[in-house]
């Protein structure tokens, strides 16, 4: 016997199943997005290695050690870990950003080799948004009242909370910077090693430790907000202006950073306590920098991205959505000649009922079996044919949620029928 093959580790099959829950969550975003006049943008899952090591930075963990690289004729090609990149990237070459404004959302597969865990895979999918050519606070507030819109859509509004934070200008966190190392290097011995090897690359993560032993020397760490200039505090104030005119509530976050220097402004995340150490389902921030790091004129710049994986994790902890069965109507025939006609009658009545959901029985087997894989296909109602039925010219219909009798009709009056029972036009 053949060794039986298996998906890769960390790579997750999404089975029938599960997929019409997937299937809500990304018709519902999509939705959001067209009410918020955002279009859609979809980028390869391949991009030039230069494109992420420019972008997220030579020395962060993504780049040297879980984007998945290989060499393509003497090119370097990698995986996409992230999906900003290479909408920027997208941005820049196609001409969309220059001197305009552009609101683009995507959604696809992401890859990074990492040790999976609960809620994250090596392949996971992203749902994100970016926003070019808009500087103002407005805009931010903007990013924010949406992802707050999809959480109250799919009910888990009391399930999430929005951390905040500013990371003022890039000068004022390059002074900050020099003041946090010089402040790490009087606790170097105390620091563990990840955070000695931050101090230096990428002072600013340290910050973000979980190590509770550096999270009390932080204590009395230097406050980037003591940085802070005029410009930086009023838009920062606009954007929490504007949040709680909208009734949207927040933690400020001052541990809430990123390690590159394009990132400025506004920075959040969307918490839950309801995931374990995967908490986080959505992510954003303003980088202004990006653009013109990858070659073009400076540009403003702001985004989000959702986990999608941990997003349906919350969505199934608290059973927030219901989903509907995929098929309205299981199509029960026997005798050949109304197994023929049932495949006819199957499409005329898509012809004339839009967006029934039709299963028809290609399995053979007595009136019995096909009524037990009527009902395990979840379907509303049956329709009954055979050869008696049809030299009489009508078609049965049964309920298999409701004890009823069998209503026999006319096949010529089967669709309308049908319209009646499952409420549609």
């Amino acid at each position: 016997m053949a060794v039986q093959i298996q998906s890769i580790t960390g790579m997750k099959d999404i089975l029938p199943d599960e997929s019409p829950l997937w299937q809500k969550v990304e018709t519902t975003l999509k939705q959001i997005m067209a009410s918020y006049g955002y279009a859609e943008m979809r980028m390869p899952a391949v991009e030039y290695t230069s494109l992420f090591v420019r972008s997220i930075g030579e020395v962060t963990d993504v780049v040297e050690k879980e984007m998945y690289t290989f060499d393509d004729n003497g090119d370097s090609l990698s995986l996409r870990p992230e999906g900003t990149a290479g909408c920027v990237r997208a941005c820049i070459e196609h001409g969309l950003i220059h001197n305009q404004e552009r609101r683009v959302w995507y959604t696809g597969s992401m890859f990074r080799h990492e040790k999976p865990q609960k809620g994250r895979y090596r392949e996971f999918h992203q749902f994100g948004a970016e926003i070019f050519g808009i500087s103002s606070a407005e805009i931010d507030a903007e990013i924010i009242l949406l992802t707050n819109r999809i959480w109250k859509k799919f009910g888990i509004g009391d399930h999430v909370v929005l951390q905040l934070n500013s990371l003022g200008s890039s000068e004022e966190r390059a002074s900050y910077r020099e003041a946090l190392v010089a402040f790490l290097e009087q606790h170097k011995e105390s620091l563990d090693e990840d955070c000695q090897r931050r101090m230096y690359t990428n002072p600013l993560r340290v910050l973000d430790t979980k190590n509770e032993k550096v999270l009390e020397i932080l204590q009395n760490a230097p406050k980037l907000t003591d940085y802070f200039g005029e410009e930086t505090r009023n838009h920062f104030d606009r954007l929490r202006a504007i949040l709680d005119a909208n009734g949207v509530k927040y933690e400020i976050n001052p541990r809430l950073v990123r390690g590159l220097d394009y990132y400025n402004h506004t920075v959040f995340e969307w918490v839950t306590d309801l995931l374990g150490a995967q908490g986080t389902i959505c992510g954003g921030g303003r980088y202004d920098g990006l653009v013109e790091q990858l070659g073009a004129q400076p540009t403003p710049a702001v985004g989000f991205a959702i986990g999608l994986e941990r997003f349906i994790l919350l969505l199934q902890s608290i059973n927030a959505v219901e989903v509907e069965n995929p098929v309205d109507v299981y199509f029960c025939a026997v005798g050949d000649e109304a197994v023929r006609q049932s495949m006819v009658i199957a499409e005329q009545l898509r012809d004339q009922i839009s967006g029934i959901r039709i299963l028809t029985n290609c399995s053979g087997g007595n009136f019995k079996k096909q009524f037990k894989r009527a009902d395990k296909s979840g379907a509303l109602f049956a329709l009954v044919l055979a050869d008696d039925e049809l030299a009489k010219n009508e078609i049965g219909i049964k309920n298999l949620r409701v004890e009823s009798e069998q209503l026999n009709v006319k096949i010529s009056a089967v669709a309308e029928e049908l319209k009646k029972l499952l409420g549609v036009n």
